[in-house]
């Protein structure tokens, strides 16, 4: 038995819980550079606010319904999912972690009811964090997803689906019955796996509800579509096909890209931005214990601007696998003087590492030059590492990285973030009474 343990609205949530004037508010978390709308409030939502509307066609809202924008603040929100994700844990032996808001727990074993037991931990988490969850309860992983979205569905539209399963719902503590009625209330696209191309070639099939979906015989899924989802489906029957994953797969590549606050023109500042994504990227490439054996740089104009248009791309194989940030930044440089033109107002970069490998195998090579050129450098990446964590990004940085922080041209704007309030002294708020 799984449970899924989905925090709601996340990012809006966590605003709230320092600024409760927020709440029956609508809400808007902004993208990185303030562009577009990556968090919505229920309220927000029923504006007809869509996922990712850009910010500059719902504005007026903010004078016509009192819509509150505020920029991303991933600082606070990894904090505040720490918190969170430590709290679910204790609703069963082991726990997979899938998104900054999301987490499976594994149920096996857990002895007495599994719903009154979920909204304990579910009443824990918003009094300890104050963050509302949604949990959802089922024999497999999708099942578990689908029961989340029920449980969240029938707290935010009561009738959807019976009270009962608001906050908390158990798939497998309904009878056949009220499970079918609940099946085929729900459209098939909300069915974990199911995207959206999948999802209007079943519709074309007459599959238009969870129910539909299920019911169809794995085999023929196969042959007529794929075998991911002949797998979707036999979860959706209660078959167990996909298992908790302890540990995620390493990855395959590691990108860092950044929108502009501002058209950059000159070169000397898109070299400090793609400075700071080959770094960041490096950082991210040792904590994996990976090595990138080749360094993709591109840059480009805004499609939104009428401006010239221009986008350029160059990949740097390095001569041997690196995860040294002096040997990835130097690489991504080279790739950015090649592909540079001046007379473009550049809107951004980014900086993608590729063909990782595990840092425990080396690739040898004859020993034709002066030794003194390949020296080891790892416990000063170590070092360098440790100083950014304890004392903050930036601390320790590439010298062509400029030393102008926040105020170098091409930063991003985040005119609206709010403080950090679980990670910063000075931003800590204080409660007077």
């Amino acid at each position: 038995m799984y449970a899924l343990v989905d925090g709601n609205n996340f990012y809006v949530s966590c605003e709230r819980v320092f600024r409760p004037s927020l709440n029956g508010q609508p809400v808007v978390v902004l993208s990185n550079n303030d562009g577009c709308a990556i968090a919505r409030s229920n309220e927000a939502k029923a504006l007809g606010i869509a996922m990712g509307a850009p910010w500059f066609q719902i504005k007026h809202l903010a004078e016509d319904a009192g819509l509150v924008a505020l920029s991303a603040n991933f600082a606070l929100y990894g904090d505040m999912s720490d918190r969170m994700m430590s709290l679910a844990a204790g609703l069963g032996p082991a726990q997979e972690i899938y998104s900054i808001d999301e987490s499976f727990i594994d149920l096996s074993g857990v002895k007495g009811d599994l719903v009154e037991r979920s909204h304990k931990i579910r009443a824990r988490i918003l009094q300890w964090v104050g963050i509302p969850c949604g949990i959802g309860i089922g024999p497999t992983k999708t099942l578990a997803k689908l029961a989340n979205h029920i449980a969240k569905t029938a707290e935010r539209k009561p009738g959807t689906y019976p009270n009962k399963l608001a906050q908390v719902c158990n798939l497998a503590s309904l009878e056949k019955s009220e499970c079918e009625a609940v099946f085929a209330a729900t459209a098939v696209n909300e069915v974990w796996g199911v995207g959206r191309q999948i999802s209007k070639q079943l519709q074309e099939g007459g599959i238009h509800t969870v129910l539909d979906l299920m019911q169809l015989d794995p085999a023929t899924v196969r042959s007529k579509w794929s075998v991911v989802l002949e797998r979707t489906v036999r979860e959706l029957q209660g078959t167990p096909c996909i298992d908790l994953d302890h540990t995620p797969a390493a990855k395959k590549e590691i990108a860092c890209t950044r929108s502009f606050g501002r058209p950059i023109t000159e070169q000397h500042h898109i070299a400090e931005a793609v400075t700071e994504f080959a770094s960041r990227a490096a950082e991210k490439v040792r904590k994996q214990h990976s090595q990138a054996g080749q360094v993709l740089v591109y840059i480009r104009t805004s499609p939104f601007r009428k401006d010239l248009q221009y986008s350029r791309s160059m990949v740097t194989p390095l001569r041997r696998p690196s995860a040294d940030t002096a040997c990835i930044v130097k690489a991504a440089l080279q790739g950015l003087n090649h592909i540079f033109k001046p007379g473009f107002n550049y809107a951004k970069a980014g900086v993608m590492l590729l063909d990782l490998q595990p840092d425990t195998n080396q690739q040898a090579e004859l020993d034709l030059e002066d030794r003194d050129a390949e020296e080891d450098r790892t416990r000063l990446m170590t070092a360098m590492d440790t100083l950014n964590q304890r004392f903050g990004k930036g601390t320790v940085l590439t010298a062509s990285a400029g030393l102008e922080g926040v105020r170098r041209e091409w930063s991003m704007k985040q005119l609206r973030r709010t403080p950090a309030y679980t990670t910063r002294w000075d931003d800590m708020p204080v409660a007077r009474a």
